[in-house]
């Protein structure tokens, strides 16, 4: 069955933003005088914003509230964005082409008030044709919710679609939704090889994403 529709995740894959990410939960807690470990960090990616604060209260111990963990996250993340906008390598060029032939779109974790700024700014959000924010579904990844809603609204089954993705969590959604998958792990955030093995296909940069390649995942 040929393939219809690509759909890209946002941290890690469009955006090298994963070490923002981090960045932002090691200085939440070293504020509080807490260590924050990089098996803390992948328990969080590819998390929807209630998930992934729900693992910084519990790893953390905190007695703080949900929000309050979420804006001071969100607000340490923006700051790093207005520095510096982290557009992954090739992400411009890899969407790009993937549109000139397929339907595309975003299925993202993240915050919307992310999402929107990272799309709006790097002009990707004219590409999309479709945006769905992890913050309206009802289960994050690896839980195939934001992908299968992706897919009713561009109107593709998941055997004629595929998905990029980072993240553990991630390639576990299109692994759970039925898609094709090519993992694109960012640098730094190694997969284990059980993740891996669930891959069609694995690439190192994002030039490497062709519609050859897309097409042969069919």
């Amino acid at each position: 069955m040929p393939i219809e529709a690509v759909v890209f995740d946002m941290d890690g894959v469009l955006m090298d933003s994963e070490l923002y990410w981090k960045f932002a939960r090691e200085d939440f807690a070293a504020s509080l005088h807490k260590p924050w470990s990089m098996d803390d960090q992948r328990a969080c990616m590819g998390r929807n914003t209630v998930e992934w604060a729900q693992v910084m209260k519990d790893r953390l111990a905190l007695n703080w509230s949900l929000d309050d963990i979420i804006n001071d996250t969100i607000s340490r993340v923006l700051a790093q964005y207005d520095a510096q906008l982290p557009l992954r390598a090739g992400a411009i060029g890899a969407v790009e082409r993937m549109a000139t032939r397929y339907k595309v779109a975003l299925a993202s974790g993240s915050p919307t008030a992310v999402i929107d700024h990272a799309m709006d700014k790097s002009g990707l959000g004219n590409l999309l044709q479709v945006r769905v924010y992890g913050d309206a579904v009802p289960n994050g990844k690896p839980a195939p919710d934001i992908y299968l809603e992706t897919l009713r609204l561009l109107g593709v089954q998941p055997q004629n679609s595929a998905g990029i993705e980072d993240s553990s969590n991630g390639i576990r959604a299109l692994h759970n939704a039925g898609m094709k998958i090519i993992a694109a792990p960012s640098e730094g955030f190694d997969l284990p090889s059980d993740v891996l093995a669930l891959a069609n296909h694995v690439v190192v940069h994002m030039d490497e994403i062709t519609m050859e390649v897309v097409d042969r995942l069919a």
